[in-house]
């Protein structure tokens, strides 16, 4: 007799279930996800397969079935989106200038956390100031991904109700392939919505953001696309050559292919960049007849206009007469022609016989080409090359990423973009940093100083891995490490002087908020017991915790250049100096200290400041506490005062 050991009882077969299923292989657009009312909680939504019967009814039905029509994109969890992207967060991050490379110098940033609440806590400091994002989700392959935000629902209980186990507990392969199902669409969408939503706060009037995106995914991207940014800020579905051969171990056709979708912030405010022309494209503009107006091309005389006064005759140099051939007219009406013929704008052919054509000079038309769709390998590289450039890089990683992007196509899209000197790169997914490499590579070419921030989850590398053999425990320690020895290699392959390069980056990781979870009622707040209150501020956290916590609340760059100094006994923190010479403040001020004696707050309020901090430790009584704002209402009445 054989004993069964953590088994579930034996269940007669879901019926309803089976249903479903043979309903979804007749009509897989009638399957949908609705709420499991038994296994709901008010705190927790669990989600079922279903059917939409309206839409059952409709495709059983030869006529039209009444009812209301809209064209909308949802699912299950969009709402939750929504609200997920719009919720407040407690948290900060905080400065780790042991791990960052020229800290004290560099306007970079690199930034170790969950994407959503980054881009949350981002949204005063960069709002509107960034003028690029590049960015490379993961795609929705029917696996798990780790991005767990709340409105995402708990695999086991959706697989529950989708049949993905079998009675005994085992996986169902007839339905392993769950791509299709509504959860991974639902999760996928609802992760992807909320990121985009608050990202696209962050970009300036004429930015624009690329998102790389494959074949299972393009469809749902393009649509949360359309509705945050508009169906009318769609720019354009770029094609990249991933790929140069066919694997043949495929089934059916393989992918050499990825989408970059682009989308500008306010289309109307957007143009790209012209591209230069390659030398076989120059090679078309010659001078036969030694026009002092340089070399040029020639183009077609004809269109398909309907206008009165385009058909007409014209005589060639040799006599010859052409008139304009059936379905099209001449291009210019008559008067416009006779003005071309007088300033020897047409061209007949060596022997003055041919068609007549409209000379097109060099010197006359825009200084570059209009970007096309596809981006071949052969111009932007593709995965093979992107690994190989990592393991040139960091040669213990081996095959750490699948598909990593290569330099040369993020120099491509940023080529795209009419980038001025000083503007900002964000990429939010950020994986092996390739987006920081090609920031400084760009830089390299015209001395320019744009920076990146990057974002990435540190999503821990697999103990079995070369890449956490090496030392990289987390994405993040690959990404870190890549940017600090792509900076070398590119200060060393420069051919131009750069001294001034920024290859640097202020490393910041998310965490907990510098304030305890304390509260207080508002009688506690009397001046009389005022002092005695437990200091609000956790006792882990730094001078430089605190200092760039509040330039997060006050909505102040991350980047800028700040001094430490001793004024008495206190340091005294200065963060973006002005230059009094030009009248220009500081912009902010902050002490940290315990018991600030009174000369060093005058000697703060002298230098007025845009904004003043200090923490409630630093007064020993209330009295003092309310003396600052006296002080500074008599030397530095604008400036901003905080007490934290």
């Amino acid at each position: 007799m054989s004993i069964l050991h953590d088994k579930l009882p034996l269940q007669t077969p879901n019926l309803t279930s089976q249903n479903i299923d043979k309903i979804a292989a007749l009509f897989p657009n009638c399957i949908t996800e609705m709420l499991d009312e038994e296994k709901s909680t008010p705190d927790h939504k669990v989600y079922k397969r279903g059917i939409n019967f309206e839409l059952l009814k409709q495709m059983l039905s030869p006529d039209v079935v009444d009812g209301d029509e809209a064209y909308e994109f949802t699912w299950v969890g969009k709402k939750a989106s929504i609200v997920e992207a719009n919720k407040p967060i407690r948290k900060t991050l905080r400065p780790c200038p042991e791990e960052s490379k020229n800290w004290d110098d560099t306007e970079n940033l690199y930034i170790e956390g969950d994407n959503l609440e980054v881009l949350k806590l981002l949204q005063e400091s960069y709002l509107g100031k960034v003028k690029m994002i590049y960015i490379d989700p993961p795609y929705n392959t029917g696996h798990d991904f780790i991005y767990p935000d709340s409105f995402i629902m708990d695999m086991d209980e959706y697989n529950d109700g989708t049949g993905y186990f079998d009675e005994d507990g085992n996986v169902n392969y007839s339905r392993e392939n769950i791509l299709t199902a509504g959860r991974y669409h639902s999760d996928w969408c609802s992760m992807i919505y909320s990121r985009l939503l608050l990202a696209r706060n962050l970009l300036s009037d004429n930015g624009v953001i690329f998102i790389s995106i494959d074949d299972n995914s393009q469809d749902d991207l393009k649509k949360c696309c359309g509705e945050i940014f508009g169906e009318s800020n769609f720019v354009s579905q770029l094609i990249w050559e991933k790929k140069f051969a066919p694997q043949n171990d495929d089934k059916y056709i393989t992918a050499v292919h990825d989408y970059i979708l682009v989308y500008a912030k306010d289309k109307a405010k957007w143009s790209p960049k012209l591209q230069e022309r390659d030398s076989s494209a120059l090679q078309k503009f010659k001078n036969p007849d030694n026009d002092p107006r340089g070399v040029w091309t020639s183009g077609d005389l004809t269109s398909k206009t309907k206008a009165a006064g385009h058909s007409y005759a014209i005589t060639s140099p040799s006599g010859k007469e052409f008139y304009p051939p059936e379905g099209r007219q001449w291009a210019p009406a008559y008067e416009t022609y006779l003005k071309l013929k007088s300033e020897n704008r047409l061209w007949f052919g060596e022997k003055g016989d041919n068609v007549p054509r409209q000379k097109q000079f060099l010197t006359e038309i825009q200084n570059g080409v209009v970007p096309t769709s596809i981006l071949f390998h052969s111009e932007c590289g593709h995965n093979q090359e992107a690994k190989k450039e990592l393991i040139s890089l960091l040669p213990g990683i081996g095959n750490s990423f699948e598909t990593p992007k290569p330099v040369r196509l993020l120099m491509k899209l940023l080529n795209l973009v009419q980038l001025s000197d000083n503007d900002i790169i964000l990429d939010f997914f950020s994986g092996s940093a390739t987006t920081a490499h090609a920031v400084m590579q760009l830089n390299t070419k015209d001395n320019g100083h744009r920076k990146f921030i990057m974002v990435q989850l540190p999503e821990p590398c697999d103990e079995k891995s070369e890449a956490y053999k090496a030392g990289y425990k987390t994405i993040c320690d690959i990404g870190k490490e890549r940017i600090r020895r792509a900076g070398e290699k590119v200060r060393e392959e420069s051919p131009l002087t750069t001294q001034n390069l920024d290859i640097g980056f202020r490393v910041f990781k998310l965490d907990d908020a510098n304030m305890k979870d304390v509260y207080y009622s508002a009688e506690e707040y009397s001046q009389t017991n005022l002092e005695d209150l437990e200091s609000n501020i956790k006792e882990d956290r730094t001078d430089l915790d605190l200092l760039f916590g509040c330039l997060l609340d006050w909505g102040l760059p991350l980047s800028m250049p700040y001094r430490s100094e001793k004024i008495g006994n206190c340091t005294v923190h200065t963060y973006a100096p002005g230059d009094a010479a030009l009248n220009v403040p500081d912009a902010l001020i902050a002490c940290f200290d315990s018991n600030v004696p009174e000369n060093v707050i005058k000697e703060i309020a002298k230098r007025k400041p845009r904004r003043a901090v200090f923490r409630d430790s630093s007064f020993a009584s209330s009295p003092e506490k309310i003396n600052v704002f006296e002080i500074f209402k008599l030397y530095a009445p604008d400036t901003d005062v905080k007490v934290i």
